[in-house]
Protein backbone atom coordinates (compact mmCIF):
# COMPACT_ATOMS: atom_id res chain seq x y z
CA UNK A 1 0.00 0.00 0.00
CA UNK A 2 2.62 2.51 -0.96
CA UNK A 3 2.00 5.61 -3.04
CA UNK A 4 -1.34 6.21 -1.34
CA UNK A 5 -3.19 9.43 -1.88
CA UNK A 6 -3.25 11.37 1.40
CA UNK A 7 -6.58 10.97 3.19
CA UNK A 8 -7.18 14.73 2.84
CA UNK A 9 -7.02 14.45 -0.96
CA UNK A 10 -9.38 11.49 -1.38
CA UNK A 11 -12.92 12.28 -2.47
CA UNK A 12 -15.66 11.44 0.02
CA UNK A 13 -16.98 8.57 -2.09
CA UNK A 14 -13.55 7.11 -2.76
CA UNK A 15 -12.60 7.45 0.90
CA UNK A 16 -15.75 5.68 2.01
CA UNK A 17 -15.18 2.87 -0.48
CA UNK A 18 -11.56 2.51 0.61
CA UNK A 19 -12.59 2.46 4.26
CA UNK A 20 -15.14 -0.28 3.56
CA UNK A 21 -12.42 -2.29 1.81
CA UNK A 22 -10.08 -1.84 4.76
CA UNK A 23 -12.74 -3.04 7.18
CA UNK A 24 -13.41 -6.09 5.03
CA UNK A 25 -9.72 -6.95 4.81
CA UNK A 26 -9.24 -6.55 8.55
CA UNK A 27 -12.29 -8.69 9.27
CA UNK A 28 -11.03 -11.42 6.96
CA UNK A 29 -8.23 -12.27 9.35
CA UNK A 30 -5.92 -13.05 6.43
CA UNK A 31 -3.47 -10.17 6.96
CA UNK A 32 -0.29 -10.39 8.96
CA UNK A 33 0.17 -8.11 11.95
CA UNK A 34 2.17 -5.42 10.14
CA UNK A 35 -0.27 -5.17 7.24
CA UNK A 36 -3.19 -5.12 9.66
CA UNK A 37 -1.61 -2.21 11.55
CA UNK A 38 -0.85 -0.35 8.34
CA UNK A 39 -4.42 -0.72 7.09
CA UNK A 40 -5.85 0.14 10.50
CA UNK A 41 -3.83 3.37 10.57
CA UNK A 42 -5.01 4.25 7.06
CA UNK A 43 -8.58 3.50 8.09
CA UNK A 44 -8.32 5.80 11.10
CA UNK A 45 -6.95 8.60 8.90
CA UNK A 46 -9.76 8.13 6.39
CA UNK A 47 -12.40 7.95 9.12
CA UNK A 48 -11.20 11.20 10.68
CA UNK A 49 -11.22 12.94 7.30
CA UNK A 50 -14.69 11.65 6.41
CA UNK A 51 -16.10 12.65 9.81
CA UNK A 52 -14.61 16.12 9.40
CA UNK A 53 -16.20 16.52 5.98
CA UNK A 54 -19.57 15.36 7.30
CA UNK A 55 -19.36 17.84 10.17
CA UNK A 56 -18.48 20.64 7.76
CA UNK A 57 -21.36 19.72 5.48
CA UNK A 58 -23.77 19.59 8.41
CA UNK A 59 -22.67 23.06 9.52
CA UNK A 60 -23.15 24.42 6.00
CA UNK A 61 -26.64 22.95 5.80
CA UNK A 62 -27.49 24.44 9.20
CA UNK A 63 -26.32 27.87 8.02
CA UNK A 64 -28.29 27.59 4.79
CA UNK A 65 -31.43 26.54 6.63
CA UNK A 66 -31.02 29.49 8.98
CA UNK A 67 -30.70 31.83 6.02
CA UNK A 68 -33.82 30.38 4.42
CA UNK A 69 -35.80 30.75 7.64
CA UNK A 70 -34.59 34.33 8.02
CA UNK A 71 -35.61 35.14 4.45
CA UNK A 72 -39.02 33.54 5.03
CA UNK A 73 -39.55 35.64 8.16
CA UNK A 74 -38.54 38.81 6.29
CA UNK A 75 -40.97 37.95 3.50
CA UNK A 76 -43.75 37.35 6.07
CA UNK A 77 -42.96 40.67 7.77
CA UNK A 78 -43.30 42.52 4.46
CA UNK A 79 -46.67 40.95 3.72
Amino acid sequence: MTDQVPAEDVSFGDGLAELEGIVASLESGELDLEESLTRYERGVALLRQLQSRLTDAQQRVTVLLGELESEARETDDLA
